[in-house]
């Protein structure tokens, strides 16, 4: 756990929301996304999954229905795109089997709606950051996962491609029911995206709700120790942070 402990959490995740986590560095959003994958045990408590507990399934039962988009991703040989996306199918294939054709089918189906086709025989070391990420996007997507775990997806991205991540995602959560839980950094950008906010300081749950119940300037003021000035975003009506300086 890094020596990060998280405190007395509670949360329940309906399907088919889409849902941000935000906080300071090291306030628990990424210790939170690895508990929800299975990837770390909770000390105490449990993490269920429909209903089950996370830690009764198996590896292949929890890839089967939980795709993560990692912060960092790193892959050692000189894979294509289509190799790297084809990734997410190994929680269906048997030990040392092929794919077959549905998992190809599976696998085009999500380059697609990536709208990363063309770039399925270029090599994914040559891609620029945007185009990776939209690469291990279709990677989770060719999982067929009931939920989405996301870290900090637009970090390292210029704002074009920042957007153009979340509209992906958005579009998937909403034409197609995923549920998504993704770790922000840029409180804006989760205001403008997130239906429902979760607000973490120091291991616990500081805030939960809409945007507009989370982002106040108190609620920031506390957890961030950041002076700021919430205004209302002109288009869409949700809240705007303005930082102020000191």
């Amino acid at each position: 756990l890094d020596g990060l402990v998280l405190h007395n959490i509670d949360l329940s995740i309906k399907a088919g929301e889409m849902v941000g986590l935000l906080g300071p560095n090291g306030s628990g959003k990424t210790t939170l996304l690895k508990l929800a994958s299975g990837i770390l045990k909770p000390a105490q408590g449990e993490i269920k999954l429909d209903g089950s507990s996370i830690s009764q399934l198996s590896r292949k039962s929890i890839a089967r229905n939980v795709a993560v988009v990692p912060q960092q991703f790193h892959i050692p040989f000189a894979f294509t795109t289509g190799e790297v996306v084809m990734l997410g199918r190994t929680p269906f294939l048997r030990a040392l089997a092929e794919e077959s054709e549905a998992d190809r089918r599976v696998v085009n189906d999500a380059l697609e709606l990536v709208g990363i086709r063309e770039l399925a025989q270029r090599r994914f070391d040559e891609l620029s950051g945007g185009e990776r990420q939209k690469v291990i996007l279709a990677m989770a997507l060719a999982q067929q996962p009931k939920l989405l775990l996301l870290d900090e997806p637009t970090v390292h991205l210029d704002i074009a491609h920042q957007m153009e991540i979340l509209e992906l995602v958005r579009g998937l959560n909403t034409g197609r029911g995923l549920t998504v839980i993704a770790a922000m950094h840029d409180l804006n950008l989760a205001s403008l995206y997130f239906d429902r906010l979760i607000l973490l300081k120091e291991g616990r749950v500081w805030a939960d709700g809409a945007p507009n119940q989370v982002l106040t300037e108190q609620m920031i003021s506390e957890v961030f120790s950041a002076s700021v000035r919430v205004e209302t975003h002109p288009l869409t009506g949700v809240p705007h942070i303005v930082v102020m300086p000191k």
